[in-house]
């Protein structure tokens, strides 16, 4: 059996590393490769698109782009028509995915789609673009999966995948010693996303409110966990005009959740991790005023951080665009390392969001569900195959 992923993005190579992991489990001699990055590279995927490449966020960046993301499109398309995979498995990654998984189609691959759209945000077309094009959507929350049953799609919930990779795997001692901090201090983890124009928009923006930070508090530290698609020159060589106690890891993000006190990260798939850890987080969100313009008028929900949304209300503070200032970040941030209380409460809202999430074991399950599926179809060709004989 052979399959065929198309992921873009640090969470989307997260995701399909351990989807990847599960589908090897499950099926020794399974064949696995396609878009994406160092992680599904280590879990066994032949990456034939590494994804450090990418990192496009806005309207204005993606249109400076689109001639490589045809090129890269119809790259992905010959690659199928050469390895007629069984399954393409797109993850996540909708204004690339959408369109490839129409190509497939054509092409008579098997299209799966998993880390759906968010059609509940905004883009609810999207919804019905995955009913036609997609032969079986896994998703991750309940609420999402009849939201696009009821669009047509053949879909399945499998739960979420972060509950079962979430968990710090040291001791807090070993932590501390193993990234150099200090326990005496407060540990706050600056996270400023995994794309390059997040990093050099947010990062500054963090560092100087780690400043403000550390005049109000003085016992303060901070940890930088590096994105497997930026690299660590770029994140040192701001960090070094910041004059900060400041250390940027690499690998064991959730170790390093585990000894913080605070978090500030930019919006994304980190801000379920941090809620899962019971980290209190403040999320931000800054992109280009065109970008934001648009999304003012797309986009139909009060929250963009997924604990929110899961939620149905604002545990995690969120401040957008241009209350993306160093003095607002610290002005939530403060308090949280200062006063029990606020920090106690802030921790009690994070969990609340991982008992919302269902039972673990998504990710073999979602594992289970693809495999099955596509021996149903194989068997349906082969059964298609002998009554034309």
């Amino acid at each position: 059996m052979k399959i065929m992923f198309s992921a873009g993005e640090a969470s989307g190579d997260l995701h399909g590393a351990g989807l990847a992991g599960a589908l090897r489990r499950l099926d020794p001699d399974i064949e696995l490769l396609g878009m994406g990055g160092e992680l599904m590279r280590e879990a066994g995927v032949r990456i034939i698109y590494d994804i450090k490449n990418l990192g496009v966020i806005g309207v204005g960046e993606i249109i400076k782009k689109i001639p490589f993301f045809f090129k890269l499109r119809s790259f992905l398309v010959d690659t199928m028509a050469e390895e007629r995979p069984d399954a393409l498995v797109c993850i996540d990654y909708p204004g690339f995915n959408m369109r490839l998984i129409k190509k497939a189609k054509a092409a008579g691959i098997p299209v799966i789609y998993y880390i759906l759209p968010t059609i509940w945000a905004w883009h609810k077309s999207r919804g019905e673009t995955i009913a036609q094009y997609t032969d079986l959507a896994v998703s991750l929350f309940p609420f999402e999966a009849a939201m696009y049953r009821e669009l047509g799609t053949n879909v399945v919930y499998g739960g979420h995948p972060l509950l079962d990779t979430v968990h710090a795997e040291w001791t807090k001692d070993k932590a501390y010693e193993a990234f150099g901090l200090d326990e005496t201090k407060k540990t706050v983890v600056l996270m400023p996303g995994s794309r390059m124009q997040e990093v050099k928009g947010l990062f500054p923006q963090m560092l100087e409110a780690g400043r403000l930070i550390a005049e109000k508090t003085g016992n303060v530290q901070f940890i930088v966990p590096k994105a497997t698609t930026i690299d660590r020159r770029v994140l040192q060589k701001l960090a070094d005009t910041a004059a900060l106690p400041i250390v940027i890891g690499e690998d064991h993000v959730y170790d390093m959740m585990n000894i913080a006190d605070a978090a500030v990260c930019a919006s994304g798939t980190a801000t379920l991790e941090t809620a899962l850890m019971g980290l209190p987080t403040l999320l931000i969100y800054r992109v280009n005023t065109l970008t934001y313009l648009l999304s003012k008028i797309l986009v139909h929900i009060d929250n963009i951080g997924l604990p929110n949304i899961i939620e149905g209300r604002r545990v995690m503070p969120e401040l957008w665009q241009n209350d993306v200032t160093p003095e607002k970040i610290a002005s939530v941030i403060v308090p949280l390392l200062t006063e029990e209380a606020a920090h106690e409460e802030a921790r009690r809202a994070m969990l609340a969001v991982r008992d919302k999430m269902g039972e673990p074991g998504a990710v073999m399950r979602t594992g289970e569900i693809i495999l099955e599926f596509i021996k149903e179809i194989r068997l349906h060709e082969a059964v298609q195959q002998l009554g034309e004989l």
